[in-house]
């Protein structure tokens, strides 16, 4: 166990976990609570009971988040379970509150049954102005974000598969005009460069879309068995209608034989997959973003000894951090303050545009802003409007 380990142990021990609640309001005399509970709440609940949409003035629902998970895919550890990925949900909520002033709460389900999440999720609904939902494994979380957006009045958002992509493709944008000495806000030519995904699961999905959606063109994705292509036998939907709008040429095989050639290295898979003799057989100068957790693809220092030009991964000790904590408290803030039912792809591209435009000179080490630069939330939100 190393240093870092342990001293999140002691902390999360110290504090029996990360997360409490305070009262907004003074609660020192009777006169207090007589505004705050009994007889004055009443009157509000009036007020709300003839028309629902007042309880985002008169309560707390026009700030609060639900972050619901059933701990089926959790960082890199997998199907944990929800009790025991309660500590990353409490980490989202108080990312939320830290970076976007967002209330947050932890909500994880005891089941892991698709039907029974979203009716639970829609029966809890009320007291929240937006849904995160995080660590739900793919395809099942596809079909639960899509049934909640169709189905409740609120803004729905699976972090894992967009908030992430906003990321990658800030970086994106900024390492392409690098590579290419780009002066310009788009990547031009850089649309052309062929991009290889590894990990076709919530993520890699998710990344994929987005980029489709920007204009890049040649895109090949892995998931655990090797290349998607149009014809492979065994892809489940979500996977089967990327493979016909990536990989063109069919290139079917592991990792070493997608990489050839290629520019861009994206990964959302597992630690150590990426070995430096496979950057090596990409173009000169490739584009790294080794992004599993807490271990990458491949070490920066290694990456960078097989001549890579950008390395980035998901990390806050190595440079180039790629982590949707740039991204997913700013986009829940935006859709809460700009009254956003459903957050579109274009709101997610003008966000990662928005995102790349605060690194005003870009470079090999600085292709993203500090995660603590107070103009990223702003930016962000300010992207999430109808």
């Amino acid at each position: 166990m190393d240093t870092t380990a342990k001293k999140s142990l002691k902390l999360h021990k110290k504090f029996n976990g990360k997360l409490g609640i305070y009262s907004k309001v003074p609660l020192s005399k009777a006169y207090d609570l007589s505004l705050a509970y009994t007889p004055g709440v009443g009157e509000v609940c009036k007020i709300i009971a003839s028309d629902k949409k007042l309880a985002k003035i008169y309560s707390i629902k026009k700030n609060t988040v639900a972050v619901i998970t059933d701990g089926s895919a959790v960082l890199g550890l997998g199907n944990i379970g929800p009790v025991a990925a309660l500590p990353v949900m409490e980490g989202k909520a108080i990312l939320h509150k830290r970076f976007a002033g967002t209330d947050a709460f932890p909500i994880c389900l005891n089941t892991q049954d698709s039907e029974k999440i979203i009716e639970t999720v829609k029966i809890i609904a009320p007291v929240f102005g937006a849904i995160h939902l995080e660590d739900i494994a793919a395809p099942k979380c596809f079909e639960i974000e899509k049934r909640l957006q169709r189905e409740l009045d609120i803004p729905v958002l699976h972090d894992d598969q967009h908030s992430t992509a906003v990321a990658v493709l800030a970086a994106l944008i900024n390492a392409i005009k690098i590579k290419l000495k780009l002066p310009s806000k788009r990547p031009g030519d850089g649309l052309k460069l062929k991009i290889v995904i590894n990990g076709a699961g919530a993520a890699g999905l998710g990344i994929a879309n987005l980029l489709l959606a920007y204009g890049f063109k040649n895109l090949i994705l892995l998931d655990s068995r090797g290349a998607l292509y149009s014809g492979r036998k065994d892809l489940q939907a979500e996977k089967k209608i990327l493979s016909k709008k990536t990989n063109h040429k069919k290139i079917r095989g592991d990792l070493s034989i997608c990489l050839k050639n290629a520019d861009v290295f994206i990964g959302v898979s597992k630690a150590g997959l990426l070995k430096t003799h496979m950057v090596k057989q990409m173009n000169k100068k490739p584009i790294i973003f080794a992004m599993a957790n807490p271990v990458p693809e491949i070490m920066p220092a290694d990456a960078k000894k097989a001549n890579a030009l950008i390395v980035g991964t998901g990390r806050s000790d190595f440079e180039n951090q790629i982590n949707n904590v740039l991204t997913f408290p700013g986009m829940f803030r935006g859709a809460l303050d700009n009254n956003v039912r459903v957050i579109t792809q274009k709101m997610l591209i003008k966000a990662a545009e928005n995102l790349a435009s605060l690194v005003k000179h870009p470079s090999t080490t600085k292709i993203l802003p500090s995660l603590f630069d107070k103009k990223v939330v702003p930016a962000i939100a300010k992207a999430i409007k109808n």
